[in-house]
């Protein structure tokens, strides 16, 4: 059977692109693998009406609603390949299962690489974050470490003190010029220069002058990486952003190849479960309307 559209990743983007499609009883395979960018995290905030619940009840809540759906079937599985054109796609599911499909939205996401600070990954997601609208609330105005990573530190740097006490680490991967400096002391933000040997606790920065400073917790500037390695030969073009690599998208999410959509972390710099679920909706509706209207 040829599916009318292959959406490649079940998490939020690609669960609301899905609901769309299904809701226009269109044919519909979604093939995931199961690696949601924010599994490592406890709770999800800043989510409409989801507010503060697991992240994997969300995500199994809404595959429920999405299965009920008679047109929509679910693949537990990785894609591995990905050829064709449009209305002759084919998707090479790792084990050798080979599907159809006559488009594809790709909403496989992204994976973070964080900086090689001992300590630091075994807290993403509980005490250590990028997103300070996702969790800078339930830090309750305390004690805030901004790790730097890159350029990027500096917006952490003077967004932060709206969420807390903030203290802006460089660490050697960023040094602000005078009118930063100028920048950050207005915030109140305040700079430590210094290297850091590890993070212990629950978010304490120790230094390697023997200094340990205890944060309530940190934020960091992940750089985004696409694991999927069929996305530039199908012809999907891929940007440069501050952030790490993205799949370029016109605003119906469209990519550079004719009949595939691209919708969630893996089509944008920065990302929010709502923002993810927007995305999804329109890389559904436009899947949908390419359907009705080859030719425009």
């Amino acid at each position: 059977m040829t599916y009318d559209v292959i959406i490649i990743g079940g998490s939020y983007a690609g669960l609301s692109a899905a609901l769309q499609l299904g809701r226009a009883r269109r044919r519909v395979l979604v093939i995931d693998a199961g690696k949601r960018r924010n599994r490592f995290a406890s709770h999800s905030y800043g989510f409409l009406g989801q507010d503060g619940k697991a992240p994997g009840e969300i995500v199994a809540e809404a595959r429920r609603r999405i299965e009920a759906y008679e047109t929509i079937d679910w693949i537990d599985g990785l894609a591995a390949n990905v050829s064709g054109a449009v209305d002759a796609f084919e998707v090479e599911i790792e084990g050798g299962e080979r599907k159809t499909g006559r488009r594809l939205v790709i909403a496989a996401g992204v994976t973070d690489d964080l900086p090689p600070i001992p300590g630091l990954r075994e807290r993403w997601g509980q005490s250590v974050f990028h997103c300070p609208y996702c969790h800078g609330y339930e830090l309750n105005q305390g004690r805030i470490g901004v790790i730097a990573a890159s350029a990027l530190a500096i917006h952490h740097g003077l967004m932060l003190p709206d969420w807390g006490t903030t203290t802006l680490f460089t660490n050697g991967a960023f040094v602000p010029d005078q009118e930063q400096r100028a920048q950050l002391a207005a915030r109140g933000t305040s700079l430590e220069e210094g290297s850091i040997q590890e993070i212990a606790g629950r978010a304490d920065v120790v230094l390697t002058d023997g200094r340990t400073l205890a944060m309530d917790g940190l934020f960091t500037q992940p750089t985004l990486r696409i694991s999927a390695s069929w996305i530039e030969p199908l012809g999907c073009s891929l940007e440069e952003t501050p952030m790490g690599m993205t799949i370029r998208t016109d605003a119906m999410k469209q990519t550079t190849k004719r009949g595939v959509f691209a919708c969630g972390d893996i089509a944008r710099p920065a990302g929010s479960v709502a923002l993810a679920v927007g995305d999804g909706a329109m890389a559904g509706t436009a899947a949908h309307r390419s359907l009705m209207f080859p030719d425009l």
